[in-house]
């Protein structure tokens, strides 16, 4: 009886292992990058976890920009499920509904002096995910979102020439990010124009452009600025707060199991500490080799920069706050939160901050 039992199990677990390995999905996913992105090498860090957590029932083939679709139609693609998943920052689809960015790359910390680790706390505790969720629907799209990737503070910019002044910053063309952050350079002056990541070297190459801001050291000497430009200006206001999201079509997602479900929740909690953690060196290791093996200059942003784009900012986001219901519901959560938490978080840093610039100047 024991053998015959013994048998039984074992029958039931090969069946098993069939039926697991039968159910296996391979999710196509195109991001809006090249596959050699620096962005990229952190998603496939996120779906190599699920894949782990699942036990290989779900699998993702990560595909590049154009795979499939154009960049700009990435969402409409995932939503249609035309592909399975997708992977952008959800501020690219602000046309589609203005407060897309304030999850993506609330301009200048959304005017209340949120930064990314500050973002991150709203959005788990503070009601932003809850909020996040609702974001799909608003934009009548059969989505689920996971945000993964924080990316900021991105940089102001290269410049061919060092800017003393926004004087000088508007006889440039500038390549800026799609939505307000974009606009509000448009609003104070500067000749903006937004490009996909992977037009902008060839279009400084080619002079459609003159200056540009992707997003860090790390990826900005990946995508080789260095090359063409040669004055890096860190300190910007345009996105402070940005991160970069992956998007599952809302019917392949309602057919997971509980536990692939739980799966990408836990991946992505997970990718958020790991991508805060990964950039900080990373963007360091970069902005040493820039400076030191390519001869770039790291320049200090001009101060009227910050009073005129400061307040840009905040005229666009009253703006869309009294013409958009939901926008006005999200921006007054994360001021809500601000009042509470941003005295505090900015008040701790200030001390560190310092102490870090100190040590910077001696390694001058």
């Amino acid at each position: 009886m024991k053998k015959i039992i013994s048998m039984l199990f074992a029958v039931a677990m090969v069946f098993g292992f069939i039926s697991n390995a039968n159910a296996a999905k391979t999710l196509k996913c195109q991001t809006v990058l090249n596959t050699k992105a620096d962005e990229v090498k952190m998603l496939k860090d996120f779906t190599d976890t699920v894949t782990e957590l699942t036990g290989g029932s779900l699998k993702f083939e990560i595909m590049p920009a154009g795979a499939v679709v154009g960049v700009k139609e990435t969402l409409d693609a995932v939503d249609k499920g035309l592909i399975d998943c997708g992977f952008a920052w959800t501020h690219y689809w602000s046309g589609d509904h203005p407060a897309a960015m304030l999850f993506g790359s609330p301009v200048a910390g959304g005017g209340v002096g949120i930064d990314n680790i500050a973002f991150l706390s709203w959005f788990q505790y503070g009601g932003g995910k809850e909020l996040y969720d609702r974001l799909w629907k608003e934009m009548g799209r059969d989505i689920k979102g996971f945000m993964i990737q924080p990316v900021g503070p991105e940089a102001l910019g290269w410049f061919p020439k060092p800017i003393k002044d926004m004087a000088d910053f508007r006889t440039y063309k500038f390549r800026t990010p799609p939505g307000i952050p974009g606009q509000t350079y448009k609003d104070i002056g500067i000749a903006s124009v937004a490009m996909g990541g992977g037009d902008i070297l060839p279009a400084l190459e080619a002079g459609t452009i003159d200056a540009a801001e992707w997003c860090c050291p790390k990826p900005d000497l990946t995508f080789g600025f260095q090359k063409v430009l040669k004055h890096y200006y860190l300190q910007g206001l345009h996105q402070v707060v940005v991160n970069a999201d992956f998007y599952i079509t809302g019917k392949t997602y309602n057919a997971m199991s509980d536990h692939e479900k739980k799966s990408l929740e836990v991946a992505a909690n997970a990718s958020l500490a790991k991508s805060l953690s990964y950039r900080i060196y990373e963007n360091g290791k970069a902005l040493k080799e820039l400076t030191e093996v390519h001869g770039v200059k790291l320049e200090d942003t001009p101060s009227d920069y910050f009073t005129e784009y400061m307040a840009a900012a905040k005229k666009s986001l009253e703006t869309n706050a009294a013409n958009n219901a939901f926008f006005a519901e999200v921006w007054d959560s994360m001021k809500e939160f601000a009042d509470i938490a941003v005295p505090f978080w900015s008040g701790a840093q200030m001390s560190n901050a310092k102490l870090g610039m100190a040590h910077a100047a001696t390694l001058k």
